[in-house]
């Protein structure tokens, strides 16, 4: 298989540029994939260009055009003509070992998030007049103010699931930034496929942005970009994301996006004869997609007593649908370390069951896939990964609270599957325990176009906003020409 060029360096020909070959993949040597390793003045001129550009082309841009623009991208990726969707169902199951009809289906549905009307959805969610982006606009507290993007952002990006980078790179078009993006060595490919496809649909603005690499802990090419950078915008693990804020300017501005640790709740109403399988369907489905890497997959299911199945029985309706996921969407290949992992957490959960005698493990005789059986409550961890889950059975849901309590600041998703009295009182609970997005059972790994990340903003964390006060209005009219 021939190698793939990643990134996109807009000024910067191809043949002044040092590249290193990344051999991809589950077993480390799927793909090669070239990566651009750029000297600290090609860093340098590359994010003043980035500025340049955006100051130029993109500040005064009207946010709808820019979202047109978008728009138009995303549909030459949703295209399966497109070269680069080609790439994108070619290569992504190679590099992350994800099975190619699973990348199919979830990179199609990924896209139609950025399709225009879910813009919309983006700019109105954060903004109540989406022109503040465009010119100065009434604030309801008098005055006027208008919102500005920052000349550069920059992004580090993480690989566990393909595509992430559009969320933040989106974004940061959308407030009119210059955007510098570090892809993964995971997954070093969509970002510059997308960067590429924007450039063709809008050659006028290809210059706003930048996809680079660097090998992990090569501070000094990172301290290059990040001193010029007015907002610094990261994925990570807790420890990576301490030691990038530790190292920016106190007047930068840090969004970290760290791991987090998502759940499920079913209700007795979702546990009768007639829905119990297709809601086991849905919650094998999120423990599947994309075998548990998102912030937003299950790591454990809270299933309640009183139904016509029982929680019991609700995991063995779980083991078979995940035995019928296996055969559509094949768990990826392991690395000797993740399979080390899942290995020891079945044990884990094993020896656990035996001791407290309220518990079983059920597993697929491959190792495929295992789920830990709890009768009584236990605390909310984290899985082994790759289709490992817990199902705990509880008397009441509302109990769920007691046992989430100690992971409040790093709770994200619930997927709930219950009545809509129940849903809403959930909710409540779960809010004010930590929980920052509540989905349906079997969309936990599809979040909707505007939602808010880790509970925070998409683009008013971005953005600076200048107020034009009342009084400097009032006081204006006394200059007038046509004043008394």
């Amino acid at each position: 298989m021939v190698a793939e060029h990643a990134g996109y360096l807009p000024g910067i020909s191809e043949d002044e540029i040092e590249w290193k070959i990344l051999n991809c993949g589950p077993d480390g040597s799927s793909l090669e994939v070239l990566v651009p390793v750029l000297t600290d003045r090609q860093m340098t001129d590359l994010s003043t260009r980035v500025q340049l550009a955006c100051r130029e082309h993109l500040k005064n841009r009207p946010v709808m055009e820019i979202v047109d623009i978008i728009d138009r991208t995303v549909s030459r990726l949703l295209d399966r003509q497109n070269v680069f969707r080609m790439k994108a169902e070619k290569l992504l199951p190679v590099v992350t070992g994800y099975d190619a009809e699973m990348v199919r289906l979830g990179l199609t549905r990924f896209l139609k998030t950025f399709r225009k009307p879910e813009l919309t959805k983006f700019l109105a969610e954060d903004f109540t007049n989406v022109q503040i982006l465009d010119a100065f606009q009434p604030l309801i507290k008098g005055g006027f103010g208008r919102a500005f993007g920052p000349d550069l952002l920059a992004h580090v990006w993480a690989g566990n699931v393909p595509g992430l980078p559009l969320w933040s790179l989106v974004g940061g078009l959308l407030v009119k930034a210059g955007n510098i993006g570090k892809v993964s060595s995971v997954e070093p490919l969509f970002a510059g496929w997308f960067a590429h496809a924007l450039a063709e649909v809008a050659p006028e603005i290809a210059d706003c942005l930048a996809v680079v690499w660097w090998k992990g802990g090569d501070t000094d090419r990172e301290q290059v970009l990040f001193r010029q950078a007015d907002v610094v915008l990261a994925y990570g693990g807790a420890e990576s994301l301490k030691q990038i804020r530790d190292r920016l300017p106190i007047t930068t501005r840090f969004l970290g996006y760290g791991h987090k640790i998502s759940f499920g709740l079913i209700s007795r109403a979702a546990l009768d004869t007639r829905k119990a399988q297709p809601t086991a369907h849905r919650a094998a489905r999120d423990v599947a997609e994309y075998d548990q890497q998102g912030c937003y997959s299950p790591h454990l299911f809270f299933v309640e007593r009183g139904g016509r199945i029982s929680p019991r029985e609700f995991a063995d309706y779980l083991a078979h649908e995940l035995t019928c996921l296996e055969k559509r969407y094949p768990r990826r290949t392991l690395s000797i370390a993740e399979a080390a992992k899942v290995a020891k957490w079945t044990q884990t959960e094993e020896l656990k069951a035996i001791s407290s005698s309220h518990g079983e493990v059920l597993g697929d005789t491959a190792g495929l896939w295992s789920i830990a059986y709890y009768d009584q409550g236990t605390d909310l961890a984290p899985s082994g990964l790759n289709r490992t889950i817990r199902v705990v059975a509880l008397d009441n849901l509302h109990e769920v609270t007691s046992y989430i309590a100690p992971y409040n600041s790093v709770l994200q998703t619930a997927g709930i599957a219950a009545s809509p009295e129940e849903l809403h009182l959930l909710a409540a609970s779960l809010g004010e325990a930590g929980v920052t997005r509540i989905s349906a059972l079997g969309n936990m790994a599809a979040p909707e176009a505007g939602w808010h990340h880790d509970g925070r903003f998409n683009l008013l964390d971005l953005v600076t906003i200048t107020e034009i006060e009342q009084s400097a209005s009032n006081a204006a009219d006394e200059f007038t020409s046509y004043t008394d």
